[in-house]
This record gives structure tokens, sequence and C-alpha cells, in this order.
């Protein structure tokens, strides 16, 4: 069996999935960035990755929300301006039809900012003086910049948020970790809802990447709440990423 039919093989994406939603959810993410990246290099259509990418994230994301909520880390008045100014924007993304080429030059962009966020941007022991309201307007333009990323793309945005909250002095790391899943969560939704309104795809065609990747973030929660430490998955997470920046980089350039 050649490399090409291996990639293509459809038990090989399901694996490669539940991977990734292991690792992924591990640290407390969604995972949009490495599925929209992953289906980009195997040739699905560009219309269909962000509906795909984003439905995984919801799966992967409602079991975090679920135990954040759960153990009463979640900060309505923390998260609320980020969902403000996030959820309009992730459903005008969605509503966007891009070309192939602007699509994955966007998807490239978004995953070399991923890969500077966790190998260039990890200390966040540090925190920026701002007045109330500096705070609350870099919380309103990230809440818009990150809602688009999400509904043009897929890529959930929890990976900048999370670090975000924290430089601000916002709360504290369980409590941005819980806006970050649960802003993924949410932008996930809307950018999907805007997404079905004025596109057409039969998601009951991807299933099994569905449960693979439900059973991942199932898995990886666990395990990344009791056993990993979150710096290490990080850094495997990090390795995904320049591995499919390399990727579409040959895709797009060559």
């Amino acid at each position: 069996m050649s490399s090409t039919e291996i990639i293509i093989s459809p038990y090989f994406i399901i694996i490669l999935f539940f991977i990734v939603a292991f690792i992924y959810s591990s640290v407390g993410l969604g995972g949009g960035s490495s599925y929209t990246a992953l289906m980009a290099i195997m040739g699905f259509g560009t219309l269909a990755i962000p509906m795909i990418s984003l439905s995984l994230n919801l799966l992967v994301t409602s079991i975090g929300s679920y135990n954040f909520i759960r153990h009463k880390h979640l900060r309505i008045k923390l998260i609320l301006p980020f969902l403000i100014s996030s959820i309009p924007m992730a459903y005008l993304g969605g509503a966007l039809q891009l070309e192939k080429e602007v699509f994955y030059w966007v998807l490239l962009v978004s995953l070399c900012f991923v890969a500077a966020r966790i190998y260039l941007w990890q200390n966040t022991h540090f925190t920026l003086e701002f007045t109330h309201k500096g705070k609350l307007a870099v919380s309103l333009l990230a809440g818009c910049i990150l809602g688009f990323v999400a509904g043009v793309a897929g890529i959930g945005g929890g990976i900048y948020l999370v670090p975000l909250i924290i430089i601000l002095g916002l709360g504290s790391q369980k409590e941005a970790a819980a806006c970050g899943v649960v802003f993924i969560w949410i932008n996930s939704l809307f950018g999907l809802i805007s997404r079905l309104q004025y596109n057409s795809i039969d998601l009951s065609d991807y299933i099994p990447m569905l449960v693979a990747v439900f059973l991942g973030g199932i898995l990886g929660s666990w395990m990344g709440a009791t056993r990993f430490s979150a710096k290490v998955m990080e850094k495997i997470l990090g390795i995904i990423i320049l591995l499919a920046i390399v990727a579409l980089s040959k895709k797009l350039l060559f």
C-alpha cells in the first residue's frame, strides 16, 4: 500500500483524529487548528473543512465545558466581554465563502500564530497593567478576532485566549482554562449555525470521525486532569502544528 493510500484510508484518518483529540483535550483545547490543517492537507473541500472542524470542536469542548462548569471554575463576568464581540464575528465568518487559495493562506497564518504561541509565548507569569476600560477594550478586540477566525477556519482560539486572560490579570489558571474551553464551544456553535444556514453538507458522512474525536476527547481530558503534564502535551501539540505548517506550505507554494 502506497503512502498516499494510507493517508486517504478512512481507518488512518479516524485513528489520526482520535490522537489529535486526545492530545488537545488533555490541555483543555478543542483541536480545531489541527483538524482543519489535516483536512486541508488530505484534500477535503474548503466548504466542508470548517463545518467538520467546528463540529469536532463542539464535541471535544462539550466535555471540558461540562467539567469546568460542574466544578464552578467558570466566571460569567470574565468571559462575557469576549463572547459579546466574538459571537457575531463567528457568525459573520461562518457566512463567508473564501476562495480555496485564500482559505489555505488564512489557515497557514493562523497555524503560524498557534506555533508561535506554543514555542515563543509561554511565559504567562507576568501581567500587563491596564485600566478597567483598557482590559475591556482588549477583551472585546480579542473576541472579535478570535470569533472571526473560528467562523472562517474552524479554529476556536482558546490557545490564545487562556494566556491572554492570565497576562491581563483577569483570572486564575483554572478560570482562564474554563473561559477558553467555553469560548471555543460557543463560537464553534455559532460558526456552525451560520455555515449550516448558508451552505449545505451532509455531516452524517463524517460520523466515524465525530465518534473518534468524541472518544479521544473523553480519554484525553481525563488523562490530562489526572496523569499528564500540560507542558509536555503542549509540546507534542506543537510538533503536530509544525508538521501541518510544513505540509500546508508545500501545498501552497509548490
